[in-house]
């Protein structure tokens, strides 16, 4: 790895030979919730306290793009709402720092509203003594602030880039190769690659998946308005619409809608976008500026048949994928990671093999049912907001309503969405 103008001294990754290339785990993928995992196994308290400290190899495709704190560069298309458990995750690895030190907008407040019948639900961190709900972050913000633990850390080893071909199982452990041909082994191979998980692929693991008839089409604009400590998210028979504020004179809009619609708005010129986006959108976010970037993409759940075989494990989207429209997907992902995180820990504590089927299996007891619970949820406000008779709409408005007047709901809800509620790992607690 070459150091990057921060400071970071160069530490040069070791050569490949019988003597270096075993590990305990491998995981295929540096992205936010692999580089999560791998930070917890040689960042995290526990990990530096531990008894038989892990060898951890990551395979990434690329760095992720250079981001010097202090520096202002335009901001990326692609953001994540960044729960207080997921927050907590990294203070605990040692990587929140380099979030806030580039860039972080917090949110106290959500409003969400019917667009058809008018009932709404505001959620307010102040009601449940908390300082904030979450943060807006860019998604290459967080996997570069987690990219530098691991740059830092003796116990991991960083091929990047590289790529997983193929990999065999023996009663020693996996034995990976590589696309240009270098094996490495493990005790343990862990899939955080994706929603097209290769190393799912070649488990043998399949996966039911529906595709929804919505596209979501991504706005980055800059403002009239300063941005409020609030996300804005409408449901209209159409899709929902959300609003997310980043810093300053910056803001995220997503916008469901028929592939038909997404692909007519993609080709109109700034100038119209932004004409559109201000008729359809709520009048309290204000005017559009500036159109910063736009892009689209295609919505779809999915979830793995299982999670594990013997020395392999699933993470991330790689074992799911939930309706974007709450903004979930990463929070759950990370949640995996901390899991998966304790369980092989404790594994290893107990001089047990954390790539045995029995040890895998406590993750995914653990996890899988509550991303099920999470898909269905997801899957549920999406079809409760198609277009319905007007007694529904009525009754769906008034469910929202109630919510927003029957506080012990409208506080679990709340301590859902922060990831502070339900059977945490210890990362996130």
């Amino acid at each position: 790895n070459q150091a990057h103008n921060t400071g970071m001294a160069t530490r040069e990754l070791p050569e490949l030979n019988p003597l270096n290339s075993s590990y305990d785990v491998l995981i295929v993928g540096g992205g936010m919730v692999g580089g999560m995992l791998a930070s917890a196994l040689a960042c995290s308290p526990e990990a530096k306290a531990a008894r038989h400290p892990l060898k951890i190899a990551v395979l990434e495709a690329a760095r992720p793009a250079e981001f010097l704190p202090g520096s202002k560069p335009e901001y990326s298309i692609r953001v994540s709402a960044v729960s207080v458990a997921t927050e907590r995750m990294f203070e605990r690895v040692g990587a929140w720092q380099g979030v806030v030190n580039r860039r972080a907008c917090p949110f106290s407040e959500m409003a969400v509203w019917d667009g058809e019948a008018g009932g709404e639900t505001r959620f307010d961190a102040k009601d449940i003594h908390a300082g904030h709900l979450g943060h807006i972050v860019e998604n290459d913000v967080l996997q570069l602030a987690l990219f530098e633990q691991l740059e830092q850390s003796d116990a991991v080893s960083l091929y990047c880039p590289a790529r997983l071909n193929s990999f065999h199982k023996d009663s020693d452990g996996v034995h990976v190769t590589l696309d240009d041909g270098r094996r490495l082994s493990a005790r343990l191979l862990v899939g955080a690659d994706g929603a097209r998980s290769k190393v799912r692929s070649l488990a043998g693991i399949d996966v039911e998946r529906f595709s929804y008839p919505q596209h979501a089409l991504v706005a980055t604009i800059e403002t009239e308005l300063e941005q409020q400590s609030i996300t804005w998210q409408r449901f209209r028979p159409t899709g929902p619409e959300a609003f997310l504020p980043l810093c300053g004179h910056r803001a995220s809009m997503v916008w469901y809608h028929d592939e038909e619609t997404v692909a007519r708005l993609e080709a109109l010129d700034d100038d119209a976008f932004a004409n559109e986006m201000e008729t359809q959108f709520p009048t309290e976010l204000g005017s559009i500026r500036r159109v910063v970037q736009r892009g689209s993409f295609p919505i779809a759940k999915a979830h793995a048949e299982r999670y594990i075989d013997d020395r392999v494990a699933l993470i991330g989207d790689a074992a799911h994928t939930v309706h974007p429209l709450a903004g979930q997907g990463v929070n759950l992902g990370m949640l995996d990671a901390a899991a998966l995180a304790e369980v092989i820990q404790d594994a290893v504590d107990e001089s047990r093999d954390p790539g045995s089927y029995k040890t895998l299996r406590r993750y995914e007891r653990w996890r899988r049912g509550e991303n099920a619970l999470m898909i269905n949820v997801l899957d549920g406000f999406y079809h409760a907001f198609k277009p319905q008779p007007a007694l529904v709409q009525r009754l769906r408005s008034a469910a929202l309503d109630v919510a927003n007047q029957a506080k012990p709901v409208k506080h679990f809800l709340m301590r859902h969405a922060m990831g502070t509620a339900g059977d945490l790992p210890r990362l996130a607690r």
